[in-house]
């Protein structure tokens, strides 16, 4: 069975562990190092890119998280696409930087700025877009070669990327009833398993 962690440290990890439960995953909340061994796959989720980056730091959590995301597949969603990002704009947060893309924190405003728009996401199931849930949500502004655009709102402003075995969206999707991106990230970690040595 695969084996998908969620970083259990703020934001909405909760949510994410029972998406990924309803297409077959077995779940792990990520509060240690320790939590790390063993796993086939990471979810960073939503919440503040700040507390969860300080609160990486005060667990022990940045390097060990670096290191499984380097050859792990691992999903950031909102805050979690901020925290994996290279470039975010300042120096002083704590990211891990290894998604090589540049990212704009609360890029649409405040929290009563929030929308919800329906979205076509390359390399999704069916022909329906998903309801994509935005809450002070970033975007992403700029992509270096090998990173993979899934989504753009009617702007062309980018919210959904990949890079190999990096996955980030900008938006909610642990906020909805759709298991379609928790089942494209399912895949991808069932696929990177099955062909590791």
């Amino acid at each position: 069975m695969v084996t998908i962690g969620v970083l259990a440290l703020q934001g909405a990890f909760i949510e994410h562990q029972q998406m990924l439960e309803k297409v077959g995953a077995r779940t792990v909340q990520v509060r240690l190092p320790q939590h790390l061994h063993d796993l086939d796959g990471l979810v960073i989720p939503g919440g503040e890119s700040t507390t969860i980056g300080k609160l990486a730091i005060a667990y022990g959590l940045i390097d060990p998280l670096r290191h499984f995301a380097q050859s792990k597949p691992t999903w950031g969603t909102c805050a979690g696409l901020i925290f994996l990002a290279k470039d975010i704009g300042i120096d002083s947060q704590p990211i891990l930087g290894l998604m090589d893309v540049c990212v704009d924190r609360n890029a649409f405003g405040r929290q009563a700025d929030s929308f919800e728009v329906d979205l076509p996401i390359k390399g999704l199931k069916g022909d329906t877009p998903f309801h994509a849930i935005f809450i002070r949500a970033p975007i992403v502004r700029a992509v270096s070669e090998g990173v993979e655009t899934l989504a753009q709102i009617d702007d062309n402003t980018i919210v959904a990327v990949r890079q190999r075995h990096l996955l980030g969206t900008a938006f909610h999707p642990e906020l909805t009833k759709d298991l379609r991106l928790h089942q494209y990230f399912y895949d991808m970690v069932a696929e990177t398993d099955s062909s590791s040595p």
